[in-house]
């Protein structure tokens, strides 16, 4: 079996790269996290929705591309490359994939063009704070119209339009949406490590809200939709490794101690191979992911955790490694290791952290010996 991308796929990757590389350079990440003021790169945005990538995954019938989950996975691998400070992730690997899996036709026909032409930015309200997100303690209600509760940090929930909230109804769990600039939303700015991905505090208060699905199916639509977009993470977390090892190598050729490169001392050497390896790993488990996500496989849920975890891994060892590569100019502002090491540090724990990811691939491996 071919787990590769097709020439058609590899080619949409190397002109998304091409496009990144000119509009997207740590320059640009560099403006957002400098400048408290700013949320995202607004510049960046409008040229991401005009490249039409939001609407990669979305059909035809509802204004997108009608690609499919493989090119999207391409994409995501070139926005984690460029450490883009774009709600792209919010967007289109938790909202609009949300609403593929969950909403109905009426509902997907109405959103969905907005999101794929860029008038409308979407995010998802899992977390109600510290710990793991269990479906079955939340706190924020629904009661079939209204909303009340407070969800803490939305990713790019200062930003957005509209979220998909996972809210109590009941004695189970529901999907609703709600547009949160409508009366009874607040939201407030949170700081982070990564101020280039921003986060928000959104306080419900008798928000007007829609039921996406079936009453009490919402922790069935988070788990897929956590599946989904995991995947879709992992590989953004792959394209910073990559970036992180080539950094690393590249500076280890050209930094010059006692008359020779550095790279030529075996301790880089072993550095280097360590992150390779590890970058490897990770890129096997994301094609499997792929595989998995593209064809709806039974073994979604085992594939995005394996990927999950195995890119986390890589992308945060790749980051530090890199910081340690570059020795003490690597902990400097100046240069851009750390750029990657926060986005390392919060992807990990972005739809749950590493240990929410190894109890679920045991469940999954559980369920498979099982049957």
């Amino acid at each position: 079996m071919n787990f590769d991308f097709s020439e058609e796929q590899k080619f949409l990757g190397n002109e998304a790269r091409k496009f990144l590389n000119a509009e997207c350079t740590t320059a640009h990440v560099r403006e957002v996290l400098d400048d408290d003021n700013m949320s995202h790169h607004a510049g960046l945005w409008q040229k991401v929705i005009e490249m039409g990538w939001l609407g990669a995954a979305i059909p035809e019938e509802h204004g997108g591309l009608g690609l499919g989950a493989l090119e999207l996975c391409v994409l995501a691998e070139e926005m984690g490359r460029a450490l883009a400070p774009v709600p792209f992730a919010s967007s289109v690997y938790f909202f609009a994939e949300g609403l593929m899996l969950a909403g109905d036709e009426k509902l997907k026909a109405t959103i969905l063009p907005g999101v794929a032409s860029g008038d409308v930015i979407g995010c998802y309200a899992l977390s109600e704070g510290p710990g793991s997100s269990d479906p079955a303690k939340l706190s924020v209600a629904f009661d079939g119209s209204k909303l009340r509760g407070t969800k803490i940090p939305v990713t790019d929930g200062d930003i957005a339009t509209h979220a998909l909230v996972l809210a109590k109804e009941g004695s189970g769990a529901s999907l609703v949406l709600v547009d949160l600039n409508a009366a009874g939303v607040s939201r407030r700015t949170v700081k982070t490590l990564e101020p280039t991905r921003s986060h928000a505090e959104i306080v419900f208060d008798g928000a007007a809200a829609t039921r996406v699905g079936k009453a009490g199916d919402g922790a069935n639509h988070n788990d897929a939709i956590l599946d989904r977009a995991s995947v879709l993470l992992a590989f953004e977390q792959l394209g910073g490794a990559s970036v992180c090892l080539e950094m690393a190598t590249d500076y280890a050729k050209t930094r010059y101690a006692f008359g020779r490169p550095i790279g030529g001392n075996q301790a880089i050497k072993h550095k280097l191979s360590d992150m390779y390896v590890k970058n490897e790993v990770a890129r096997s488990n994301c094609y499997y992911g792929a595989w998995a996500l593209s064809t709806n496989a039974s073994e979604l849920p085992e594939a995005a955790a394996a990927s999950r975890l195995a890119a986390s891994e890589a992308f945060w060892f790749a980051s530090k490694e890199n910081i340690q590569t570059h020795g003490g100019m690597g902990f400097t502002w100046e240069v851009d290791c750390h750029l990657f090491y926060r986005r390392a540090k919060l992807l990990s724990v972005q739809a749950g952290a590493p240990g929410v990811w190894k109890e679920k691939l045991v469940s999954a491996l559980d369920l498979k010996n099982a049957a």
